[in-house]
């Protein structure tokens, strides 16, 4: 499982203009290092849960491969 910090970071180099609701959950996700973090009192679960529901006009192939990675995450948990 890779480090979110560097899914973040991913996310941020291929998604130039983030709709505005997932922009707190990407700027959390890049104080996380696992799904099992917290960011204040949220769970780092939660978090990636909020950054997907607010991230379906991230289109392209990038997208649908950290989408299904952060997917994965939650399935394992």
């Amino acid at each position: 499982m890779r480090n979110l910090k560097i899914i973040a970071q991913e996310i941020s180099t291929n998604w130039k203009n983030p709709y505005f609701g997932a922009v707190p959950y990407l700027q959390a996700m890049r104080t996380l290092n696992g799904i099992k973090d917290k960011y204040y009192f949220e769970s780092g679960d939660s978090i990636i849960r909020y950054f997907l529901a607010n991230a379906g006009n991230w289109k392209g192939e990038k997208a649908r491969e950290i989408k299904k990675e952060l997917n994965e995450m939650l399935k394992n948990i």
